[in-house]
């Protein structure tokens, strides 16, 4: 008998999969999650809506998959079946699985308010990773 993991499947089944997940795992959060995690990537509450039906083609963006940990407070279980699934539909993305699935990383999150204009946002978000890269060089060469 073949496991899950042999089966063949096409993206577009790989896709409703991990949405379908990520739906149920939302749903066992509290309420308000849905809203949290559209303020936090700075989108609607019908982008969330979106990426977890599974009945839409609307994927899931890489970028937002860590914030969507942080927020609803995946387990490591949960992580890595979210995970799977999520690189056997996009298994070219340019993610790092491997820091994804690490549960005890040292990381500010920083909220940003909406932005009209994408441009502003991502000078903005550069700005930010560039002077706290700056920082953190000048606290590892002072001992």
């Amino acid at each position: 008998m073949a496991s899950a993991a042999d089966v063949e499947v096409t993206v577009e089944e790989a896709v409703a999969a991990y949405k379908a997940l990520l739906r149920d795992l939302i749903d066992l959060r509290p309420s308000g999650t849905r809203q949290r995690i559209a303020q936090a990537l700075g989108t609607h509450k019908s982008f969330v809506s979106q990426v977890t039906n599974p009945g839409l083609r609307v994927p899931l963006p890489a970028q937002h998959v860590e914030q969507i940990f942080k927020i609803c407070h995946f387990s490591a279980e949960e992580r890595r079946a979210f995970l799977d699934l999520y690189k056997r539909a996009h298994p070219n993305q340019a993610v790092s699985f491997a820091d994804l699935e690490a549960e005890n990383q040292d990381v500010i999150r920083i909220v940003l308010p909406p932005f009209k204009d994408p441009q502003k946002r991502r000078d903005v978000e550069d700005t930010i990773r560039e002077f706290a890269a700056r920082v953190i060089a000048l606290a590892k060469n002072t001992k």
